[in-house]
């Protein structure tokens, strides 16, 4: 199979480790004080009567042991890895820092990695990983190893078919490397195996490019660094073609349906003249109308100062976080599933929109005929399988382009120009080459969840902190998956899931960009950080996101 240079480049570098993680043979567990939960503790405790209170661990290097890192007292151990959700730069490498780390607690260790995500435990499709896959996929980005899959594991059948295939191939250990979801689920598998005293470890490794799996203990998910720098360097590349033309806005909705935390750092890498955090809008209950009016005010403001071009970066969410949509968007689910049959029957859009405004209440009739026609035929658009409107397919970045020409049509001494580009970025960013710090995280994370498995715990999330330190200082252990989790209401049910960590108005990142944001949208102070480094000063190439940093400082 042909490779690129880069590939074959890539494939010789060397991901760093936590101290504690380079001599496995000498792996010291250090328990802390009993856990909780983030919130409903008394439901959570119920719900996982065995895994509950668990403590957080914390690795170290012990003297007193074995110094060949052989594995010669520990006993081989079989490993099933799945890949679950959508994909994330960096996922490659857990899997290869999951083999490494089972290799050298034992040689004889073996891991399978079953197809598709979790279908392939319940299906049983699994293959064995040896050393000559694992090589090939080194610092790669892409789940294409074994592929991934959004089947949720959540029922007792699912559970004990997972049993029975993992009992024939003598696995003894689970490593669900996913998002919140799929590590809801791992909670969930572990919580069954246990408490059935099936001899089975679950680990959980945080995943999402979206960001919003992050806590104290879980500094980031991995693909949010490299996701961020792949569309930074779009923006960037995109500013500067505005500075150059001095003739286009550009308008550029971004991944993060439920968090914005990719416009915040794409923002604050390439410093656009406009940002919208979903969070915000939310908090201030702004109506859309009024995100409009403050988009068009700041087009005003650079064209007074003759600058007809701009840059504006809108959350994939954003449509959901103001009030009056999101009434909508909940009645016209609603209505869209009572009257399922009488619309179905319709194949015109135009007739699908007037059926929609003769059933809408007054208030939200006047919200839906306020957007332009191509918003409302999306709005009128299949349901996803759980039957709510999908959000990624609606151009919200088209709807507020076109809105904000009709705006500035209302801004008293506008005389200036305004023509629109829009733009979505999603899949560009999720299977790129993994920085360095998704590389050395990922791999870091992966041979962690092989030292959770020789410390015989379960329903624990791999955890690797300290990340703005050099490796010497990162800080490597476990934490409980349910101190993260809450109740929530999911189609008409109350379920446990982990707390999606939304992008803080009063944390460090966001108050640093209100300071500045002023200044960047009437200004051109555009940045442009380019493509991704991976050879070179450390100080190019070994960068953390700018989230991050302003978070440890």
């Amino acid at each position: 199979m042909k490779i690129s240079p880069l590939q074959k480049a890539r494939a010789a570098y060397a991901p760093k480790l936590p101290v504690a993680l380079r001599n496995t043979a000498k792996v010291k567990v250090i328990a802390g004080e009993p856990t909780t939960a983030v919130s409903d503790v008394e439901k959570i405790k119920e719900l996982f009567p065995t895994t509950f209170g668990s403590p957080v661990l914390t690795f170290e290097q012990k003297a007193d042991a074995c110094t060949c890192a052989c594995g010669c007292d520990a006993p081989a151990i079989n490993v099933g890895v799945i890949l679950s959700g959508g994909q994330a730069p960096g996922g490659h490498n857990v899997i290869a820092g999951l083999f490494d780390g089972i290799k050298s607690i034992n040689k004889n260790s073996k891991l399978y990695g079953f197809l598709k995500g979790p279908d392939g435990l319940v299906k049983n499709e699994v293959m064995e990983l040896t050393s000559d896959i694992i090589d090939a996929y080194r610092n790669t980005g892409g789940f294409d190893m074994i592929g991934s899959g959004r089947t949720k594991l959540e029922t007792e059948e699912q559970f004990e078919k997972g049993y029975q295939h993992c009992k024939a191939l003598g696995i003894s250990a689970l490593v669900i490397i996913g998002g919140d979801d799929s590590n809801t689920n791992a909670c969930l598998l572990a919580e069954y195996y246990k408490g059935k005293n099936i001899p089975i470890q679950v680990v959980g490794c945080p995943k999402t490019i979206d960001g919003d799996l992050k806590n104290e203990w879980i500094e980031t998910s991995f693909g949010f660094d490299t996701a961020c720098r792949v569309y930074s360097e779009l923006i960037g590349n995109i500013g500067r073609d505005a500075n150059s033309a001095k003739k286009y806005w550009h308008f550029i909705k971004l991944m993060g349906r439920s968090a914005s935390h990719i416009a915040l750092e794409c923002g604050l890498q390439t410093q656009a003249n406009i940002t919208i955090i979903s969070e915000e809008v939310e908090e201030k209950k702004m109506t859309l109308d009024e995100v409009v009016t403050y988009m068009a005010n700041i087009v005003a403001a650079r064209s007074a100062a003759g600058n007809n071009f701009g840059v504006a970066l809108i959350p994939e969410g954003l449509i959901e976080f103001i009030p009056e949509i999101k009434v909508l968007i909940a009645e016209l689910n609603d209505l869209l599933a009572k009257e399922a049959d009488a619309f179905g029957k319709l194949t015109d859009a135009e007739a699908k929109i007037e059926f929609v405004k003769a059933r809408l209440a007054s208030e939200t009739g006047k919200v839906f005929a306020s957007l332009p026609t191509g918003i409302q035929a999306q709005l009128c658009n299949d349901r996803d399988p759980h039957g709510n409107v999908q959000v990624s397919l609606i151009e919200t970045e088209k709807m507020l382009a076109e809105m904000v020409k009709s705006k500035l049509k209302t801004i008293d001494g506008y005389k200036g120009k305004f023509a629109a580009q829009v733009h979505f970025f999603g899949y560009e960013g999720r299977c790129a080459a993994p920085s360095n710090f998704d590389a050395d995280y990922c791999y870091s994370l992966g041979y962690n969840a092989a030292a959770l498995i020789g410390a015989g715990v379960t329903g624990y999330m791999s955890s690797v902190r300290n990340m703005t330190k050099s490796s010497d200082e990162w800080i490597a252990g476990g934490i409980p998956i349910t101190m993260m989790m809450n109740m929530e209401r999911r189609h008409g049910h109350d379920k446990p899931v982990i707390k999606k960590a939304l992008v803080r108005l009063d944390g460090a990142p966001f108050k640093y960009f209100a300071s500045v944001r002023e200044k960047w949208a009437v200004e051109t102070s555009y940045v442009y950080p380019g493509p991704i480094q991976y050879f070179g000063p450390s100080e190019v190439c070994d960068l953390v996101t700018e989230t991050l940093t302003l978070e440890k400082a």
